[in-house]
């Protein structure tokens, strides 16, 4: 594999790659956005049916993104034009503004820099790659998905908060864990924590398995 072509793959819990690159909203580099949550998504290419549907998807969900202090992002290989052209006819068909920025990777140095360009699917365009990056550029989360299925926005704005909610209160969420629900306590590490464990009010299913509310 040549350097031109290799691909390379983000590592959760390090920083996310910065780049520099043209968008619909004009020159933006990654770290312009620090101290803000980024959500950095793919798409394969405009004027496509599947990714019609996820950019109104993505529109609807932006404001919720916003509250939570989430700048989202888009990229596909297609050129700024193309890119600005999709988005006056979404906005003419469908009746929806699609607010937020939408990076021209034509030479897809973005995309290989965060594995977005999978052989066994395409090498020519992106899958549907979503990147969850902190409010210090790390890489928190990230999510793959086939060319021909579109993604679930809930699930997108549920990790986001469940990320947040990790940080702010140094917890795990359990498995279908919406906001509200009731948070998992580590692990004790040592038997005179397992033995603490039970005087300290959490509601335990076992010594190791012990929700809380927050």
């Amino acid at each position: 594999m040549t350097e031109e072509t290799c691909t390379s793959f983000p590592v959760l819990g390090e920083p996310a790659p910065d780049f520099a690159a043209d968008s619909t909203h004009g020159p933006i580099k990654l770290s312009d956005f620090k101290g803000k949550w980024v959500v950095l998504f793919s798409h394969p290419a405009d004027f496509t049916p599947v990714c019609t549907t996820e950019f109104m998807a993505f529109s609807a969900i932006y404001d919720d993104l916003v509250a939570l202090n989430v700048q989202l992002v888009g990229l596909s290989v297609d050129s700024v034009s193309a890119h600005l052209a999709w988005v006056r006819a979404i906005k003419e068909k469908m009746g929806i503004n699609v607010p937020f920025p939408i990076i021209a990777d034509l030479t897809m140095s973005v995309a290989k820099k965060y594995g977005m360009i999978q052989p066994g699917q395409s090498s020519t365009a992106a899958v549907r790659a979503v990147f969850f990056i902190d409010d210090k550029g790390i890489l928190r989360a990230m999510i793959y998905y086939p060319l021909q299925n579109g993604r679930f926005m809930p699930e997108i704005i549920r990790l986001v908060k469940a990320l947040q909610t990790t940080d702010k209160y140094k917890v795990s969420t359990p498995a279908n864990w919406q906001p509200g629900d009731k948070v998992v306590v580590a692990a004790p590490k040592t038997t005179a924590e397992m033995e603490k464990r039970a005087g300290e009010g959490y509601e335990c299913k076992d010594w190791y398995l012990c929700y809380k509310s927050i």
